[in-house]
């Protein structure tokens, strides 16, 4: 199954398909209210696909949430391991989408999308939006039975950053990875070793995705010859790192790794700071 999904395809509308508008930022929920897929559940980045940290230097600024409670609120979205989850939110699927996409790929559940350009993909096709909040029918919590799969703690990551036989992708925009700006946390630059491959290179200007076989190009470029399961994608938080696990999955490679805790932590924990010029 593509881990994308187009606003035509008639499986949004399948009888076992559940559509997820997962959006962050402290208005998230009015910006649902004023408009939303038809029986779209909503999502919170801060409420639903994270945890509040106690201390940032140890897990970022957007750790994962205890995998028996995300068991739980998936059950309470009526998802079960056999249901079509169709996700988006209205920043291309970078800030919560993907993340929860990757959240369920993680624990094993592969019967997921994302949708295509987001919420502007279906305003462009011309689809009524609803101004009602849509409340799903709970059932058991997923049965989860392992943890987040495909993920890398900071001793990892750092060590990978300096092995030729692996790669470091750092998602941020280029001036945060070169230490020029720093907007959310403490210090700017990046682990050193790793290379920058900003997230926002995954989009077209509408917004979608660029085709499968010219993003496999750009990540072959960067990648080389290192195994596919090899690689570890990180940015601030964890979060739009997931944007480009996604186009890493779309575009054929799998078995990238994510590195949750990404730059809000490792900025934390007086480690190596690296700082181009370009």
């Amino acid at each position: 199954m593509s881990s994308l999904i187009e606003i035509n395809d008639p499986a949004l509308a399948g009888k076992d398909t559940i559509l997820i508008d997962a959006r962050a930022g402290q208005d998230s929920y009015q910006r649902y209210l004023a408009g939303h897929l038809k029986g779209a559940i909503f999502a919170d980045l801060d409420q639903h696909l994270t945890t509040k940290p106690e201390d940032p230097a140890f897990g970022g600024r957007h750790p994962l949430p205890n995998i028996q409670e995300f068991a739980v609120q998936l059950g309470n979205w009526g998802v079960t391991p056999q249901s079509h989850v169709v996700v988006y939110d209205d920043k291309s699927g970078a800030f919560a989408a993907s993340r929860l996409w990757w959240m369920l790929r993680a624990i094993g559940h592969e019967n997921v999308q994302v949708l295509n350009g987001g919420l502007q993909a279906t305003k462009n096709a011309g689809v009524e939006l609803s101004t009602e909040a849509y409340t799903p029918t709970p059932v058991d919590p997923y049965p989860v039975t392992h943890e987040y799969a495909d993920t890398v703690l900071i001793d990892e990551a750092g060590e990978a950053a300096k092995d030729p036989s692996r790669v470091v992708i750092d998602v941020r925009e280029t001036p945060r990875y070169l230490g020029q700006t720093e907007p959310l946390d403490l210090i700017a630059g990046h682990i050193p070793g790793a290379l920058n491959l900003p997230y926002n290179n995954n989009l077209g200007a509408d917004g979608r995705y660029l085709p499968a076989d010219e993003l496999r190009k750009a990540y072959d470029a960067a990648i080389g010859d290192v195994a596919h399961n090899e690689v570890i994608v990180h940015c601030g938080s964890g979060v739009t790192a997931c944007h480009t696990l996604l186009g890493l999955d779309y575009a054929g490679i799998a078995g990238a790794k994510l590195y949750v805790g990404s730059w809000s932590e490792w900025s934390r924990r007086d480690l190596p700071i690296g700082k181009e010029e370009r």
